[in-house]
């Protein structure tokens, strides 16, 4: 139950907040990617697939580490692009390696 509570709180913290990215919500994928790039320097950085009941959506997050923004976009199978949350301050999160780790 707090697990689905985080996820949820989560989930609306993402969809509210303000960003001049949000201008415009919706569009043909390659317009919003063409904006995220050339105004805000955001390139892809990492994505999914994200199934619903009705069909399966990719899920992206376009980020820069020259301006510290990022943008979480959402593509349907039409092609039709939708940004859900974008914001500034943008982290790598950095992997803890354990002493007994070999992973290389």
């Amino acid at each position: 139950m707090f697990k689905c509570t985080q996820g949820l709180l989560l989930t609306l913290a993402l969809t509210t907040i303000s960003s001049p990215a949000l201008a415009a919500k919706c569009a043909e994928r390659a317009q919003i990617v063409e904006r995220l790039q050339s105004k805000f320097s955001e390139q892809l950085t990492v994505g999914g697939l994200q199934r619903a009941k009705s069909a399966m959506s990719v899920m992206e997050i376009w980020a820069s580490k020259e301006t510290g923004t990022y943008t979480v976009l959402l593509t349907d199978p039409n092609g039709t692009s939708c940004i859900v949350a974008a914001g500034t301050d943008f982290f790598e999160a950095v992997r803890k390696v354990a002493k007994n780790d070999t992973a290389s």
